[in-house]
């Protein structure tokens, strides 16, 4: 009896672990679900120190910050799809805040050379 027990123990164990294993794991839909983001409604391009926001909606503000926290560019009233401003300052991560005419808001981290 004791033999018997010693053989099947294992086998049972190897059982429960290969369970588990399955059971731990996410269902693939779960992944393709994530991957399904909205597309945001803009771009933002950088071509040196000149930063240019291309949009399909119009840009209401847009606020830049250094990441030191200064703020660099404050624009109320923008009205147009299109917006390019200058980098004034010698860091390379800034912070973006835009606000489309529909009211949403979006930030964004950006590096410029």
């Amino acid at each position: 009896m004791l033999t018997l027990v010693r053989h099947i123990l294992p086998l049972a164990a190897i059982a429960l672990s290969t369970f588990l294993k399955e059971a731990e794991a996410q269902p693939a839909l779960a992944t393709s679900v994530e991957s399904a983001k909205p597309a945001k409604p803009y771009r933002i391009l950088t071509s040196g120190k000149q930063i240019t926001i291309k949009s399909t909606k119009d840009i209401k503000s847009v606020m830049v910050w250094s990441s030191g926290g200064n703020r660099i560019l404050e624009q109320k009233e923008v009205n147009t799809s299109n917006y390019t401003f200058r980098i004034s300052v010698n860091e390379k991560i800034f912070f973006i805040r835009l606000q489309l005419e529909d009211g949403k808001v979006y930030s964004e981290k950006i590096g410029v050379r």
